[in-house]
């Protein structure tokens, strides 16, 4: 194990947990908006670890990319609906 696959733990770790804040803070509010933010943080997580932990080339795990794109088009919809829908 080297220091970059321990940070890159960490740095999953750390999307998840703020998908768990996120999650935490829409059960309290029942705010659309935390759960966008609990689904977009989780799947960043998904998509980091598998990044790290797939041991795929480089060239094979582009389609993993296409998860970072949900998670900031699920972000970008959120805040669009919430300024939308405070009109």
């Amino acid at each position: 194990m080297t220091l970059l696959d321990f940070i890159s733990g960490a740095t999953t770790m750390g999307f998840c947990l703020a998908g768990l804040f996120f999650l935490r803070f829409w059960r309290n509010t029942d705010e659309f908006l935390f759960l966008a933010f609990a689904l977009a943080f989780s799947l960043l997580g998904l998509a980091h670890a598998l990044l790290t932990f797939s041991g795929m080339p480089v060239e094979e795990r582009s389609w993993i990319y296409l998860i970072r794109l949900a998670a900031f088009l699920i972000i970008i919809g959120a805040i669009a609906r919430k300024n939308l829908s405070s009109r």
